[in-house]
């Protein structure tokens, strides 16, 4: 197909050439179709892994239809992947977001007792709201308020977060209900039966996947585990999962519309604003690290290390929030994974789009996804805490004023299981400690302003 496309008489080649300024970036159409493909396969276990996720946890009507969200999760991921790469024409795909998805199921349904569409609603405003930071210019200077440590931090407690939710989600920990100590190996004590095989196997078969450079290692450990599943529950041993009754299926969408801004008068004005603004802050850091990371690998960035049309990225990627709280699948946002097809040579936005119909694909593969055990999702969800825990060397620990603060919010994140106590845990003890050394001068004022909210919501919130 791509030799086809870039045959001499071919007028789509040359289309394609003057639309993605595929020679001015010195790259081919066969070269942007094979990266878009590679940036797909690293991260296409967000198809299963999200719906593994978000129906973990109940609210009042029940869990959600593990079909439905992959449908609206390919979907989402398709469109805005797509319209970054045809209005940004940069090598970024976009899907919802590892973190995000843990705050929506475990901190505002099973913590606050929302509904799963009022916490859509919540996801949708937060999108809203960053919406209109970048069409004011807001956005960067709330970036640039908060401390680089805090920063590092902020992706640091995200990762153990998820790692944590891996292991409770696969059965490794559980909570102790009769013993002085919280949390316990296994469901009592210790480790026993086939899903705990299967989830140390699949953590060890990733792992090794990871280190021996596999691009698609998560997702290629995910689908063995899957099958051993399957194979186990043929053979009749217990803790397998049954075949689905069909591979393909007409798109479920019946999470498409399902969120609602009910969650103000079940939190309350002020606690509900800090939870869009913790929420907002996670999107912030993660999205503009990204693009960079990306952009060193695909060689976008200028001298000053300024990524181009920076504007339309961060309306892209705030829309993709709105989008994805709007079609219940959480919130959207651009995918690191994306320097994987820039390391196999994407340099514009075909990769894109190319990423893009490999999703809009998968949204007839709705049956798929009850049929991923919670073992396989949650030794991915421990890789992934990996993956984020890496950039921890490179915090300032000999600094005790900006050390502390980070220590703090990466910490308070996993063991109160929720990312809002995190960051502000983070925020109010930076502002406090630097004011206490005499060094207040470098708190930003927004940061000022942001540890003073936070200090509202621990003293005044009833969550």
């Amino acid at each position: 197909m791509a030799t086809l496309l870039e045959s001499a008489q071919s007028p789509l080649a040359r289309r394609l050439d003057r639309v993605f300024e595929l020679s001015a970036r010195g790259t081919t159409v066969r070269t942007e179709i094979i990266a878009g493909a590679t940036t797909f396969v690293t991260m296409a276990y967000v198809l299963f892994v999200n719906p593994g996720i978000l129906g973990s946890v109940p609210d009042a009507n029940g869990k959600l239809s593990a079909a439905a969200v992959l449908t609206s999760t390919a979907l989402v991921s398709a469109l805005t992947t797509l319209a970054m790469g045809l209005f940004a024409n940069l090598p970024l795909a976009l899907a919802p977001g590892m973190g995000l998805n843990s705050v929506v199921t475990f901190q505002l349904v099973a913590s606050m007792h929302l509904s799963w569409p009022q916490a859509m609603g919540v996801i949708v405003a937060e999108g809203l709201a960053i919406t209109l930071l970048v069409l004011t210019g807001l956005r960067q200077a709330v970036v640039r308020s908060v401390p680089i440590t805090l920063k590092k931090a902020i992706g640091i407690g995200i990762g153990l977060f998820l790692a944590f939710i891996g292991l409770v989600n696969a059965g490794f920990v559980s909570r102790n209900v009769s013993g002085p100590v919280p949390v316990r190996l296994g469901a009592e004590g210790y480790l026993s039966g086939f899903p705990m095989v299967l989830f140390a196997a699949t953590v060890l078969l990733t792992a090794f996947l990871v280190a021996r450079g596999y691009r698609a290692g998560l997702l290629i450990g995910m689908a063995v585990s899957t099958l051993v599943a399957l194979l186990a529950h043929a053979l009749g041993v217990q803790g397998g999962v049954a075949p689905p009754p069909a591979i393909l299926s007409v798109p479920d969408l019946g999470q498409l519309g399902r969120f609602d801004f009910g969650f103000f008068g079940v939190l309350g004005l002020a606690p509900a604003a800090l939870v869009i603004f913790s929420l907002m802050l996670s999107d912030f850091f993660d999205t503009v690290g990204t693009v960079v990371a990306v952009g060193q690998e695909a060689h976008y960035l200028d001298e000053k290390g300024d990524f181009p049309r920076p504007g339309t990225v961060l309306l892209i990627d705030s829309l993709a929030a709105v989008a994805g709280g709007a079609a219940g699948c959480s919130s959207a946002t651009t995918y690191v994974e994306s320097a994987s097809g820039a390391a196999a040579g994407g340099r514009t936005g075909l990769t894109s789009v190319v990423t893009a119909l490999l999703f809009a694909g998968c949204i007839v593969l709705a049956p798929l996804a009850g049929v991923v055990p919670p073992q396989a999702t949650g030794a991915v969800l421990v890789l992934v805490g990996f993956f984020m825990m890496r950039d921890v060397g490179s915090i300032a620990w000999d600094d005790s004023t900006e050390a502390i603060p980070a220590f703090l919010t990466l910490v308070v994140m996993p063991f109160t299981y929720s990312i809002t106590n995190g960051i502000g845990a983070g925020f109010i003890s930076y502002a406090v400690i630097k004011l206490a050394t005499g060094r207040g001068r470098e708190v930003h004022p927004l940061m000022w302003a942001s540890s003073a909210a936070f200090l509202a919501y621990f003293v005044f919130s009833k969550f």
